[in-house]
């Protein structure tokens, strides 16, 4: 089992950005696709980007063109880019470990989860 664990969420203006990493630890990052997801209160955890070990990535329509996904293997980290921030993204960020096939955009396609981390957004 893999274990994962985030850094970098804080509050910022919107426009601004913040970079999330997590960091694999425990078992094999190989071959894993790794995601993120988020959950506003009083909302359902959503999908918002992942990276398969290909380097192929996918991004939730609502986050398109502002946040960027990517891997550095030898570090067994993942980040999580956000730009352009909207009050809208404010919601504990979650990231998730798993060879997700075409449920890559499904919680069901993760096996293993971090703790999340807070990002704040205030207008």
């Amino acid at each position: 089992q893999v274990q994962l664990v985030e850094s970098g969420g804080g509050a910022v203006q919107a426009g601004g950005s913040l970079r999330l990493s997590c960091t694999a630890s425990g078992s094999t990052f190989s071959g894993y696709a790794m995601g993120w997801f988020r959950q506003a209160p009083g909302k359902e955890r959503e999908f918002v980007a992942t990276i398969r070990w290909t380097d192929s990535t996918y991004y939730a329509d609502s986050v398109k063109g502002r946040f960027t996904i990517s891997r550095d293997n030898a570090k067994n980290t993942v980040y999580l880019q956000m730009n352009s921030l909207k009050p809208e993204d404010t919601a504990v960020y979650y990231c998730a470990g798993g060879y997700a096939g075409t449920s890559y955009s499904h919680s069901r396609g993760y096996t293993s989860w971090g703790q999340g981390t807070q990002v704040t957004v205030s207008s």
